[in-house]
């Protein structure tokens, strides 16, 4: 998953991105309003963490846009402003929730994660495709009752597949999603972690879940679908 932190605070963006990230999500930071609204119309997010003052072009008219362009993003305002009345015009205007400075990085967390969870789209806790399970809360994939250990991005990739059985993702979609804007153009990346995921997810068994739709991109299946040229 893909968050967008706008905020000025340079010190305070890197610290919390440095926590995202450890936690499997891919992150992008800008430092003003204005570059806020080009990189939400620009990528596609999952969640937007936003300051309300910030230069160029405010936190709160940022907010207002975004809830034109993106109804239904979570969005988390973290600011300095804890009067009640700043919490209630920013709530009508479209915030999800509202984190006062200075806060705690484990208290962030488990307010994002519960935004994540009650997004319009149902999210399972637990996927599951043939022999292989990938629980989310626990980050954990097991395959046939064994455990498979997958560094942050083979997770981040892999989860992404899984969310969608047999849909073909291009490579484009797949950077756009799991990695940040200094990957963006490089899509050679992903043929890279797909054969690391092979490795450890497929090569040991006998039915194989990751396919290569030539020309296309890759799926996650139990079988290949005829309809496609899959490896």
């Amino acid at each position: 998953m893909r968050i967008l932190i706008v905020e000025d605070d340079r010190k305070l963006a890197e610290f919390v991105a440095r926590g995202l990230r450890a936690e499997r999500f891919a992150v992008d930071v800008v430092g003003n309003g204005r570059d806020g609204e080009t990189y939400m119309n620009s990528y596609s997010y999952d969640l937007l963490l936003v300051d309300l003052m910030l230069p160029q072009l405010s936190g709160t008219e940022l907010l207002r846009r975004v809830r034109l362009s993106h109804p239904s993003l979570p969005v988390v305002v973290i600011t300095a402003r804890d009067a009640i009345e700043d919490k209630v015009i920013h709530f009508e205007a479209g915030a999800d929730d509202y984190l006062t400075k200075p806060f705690d990085f484990a208290e962030l967390l488990v307010r994002i994660k519960s935004l994540l969870r009650r997004t319009p789209v149902e999210r399972l806790d637990v996927l599951r495709i043939a022999d292989l399970e990938l629980n989310r809360a626990t980050q954990m994939v097991k395959r046939a009752g064994h455990r498979i250990d997958l560094t942050v991005k083979e997770y981040a990739l892999f989860e992404y597949l899984l969310c969608s059985p047999g849909r073909v993702f291009s490579r484009t979609m797949i950077v756009n999603h799991v990695w940040d804007q200094s990957f963006e153009g490089v899509t050679n990346i992903v043929d890279v972690y797909v054969r690391y995921l092979r490795r450890k997810v497929d090569e040991p068994y006998s039915v194989k879940l990751i396919h290569t739709v030539r020309g296309v991109g890759y799926c996650v299946r139990e079988e290949a679908d005829e309809k496609h040229s899959v490896t």
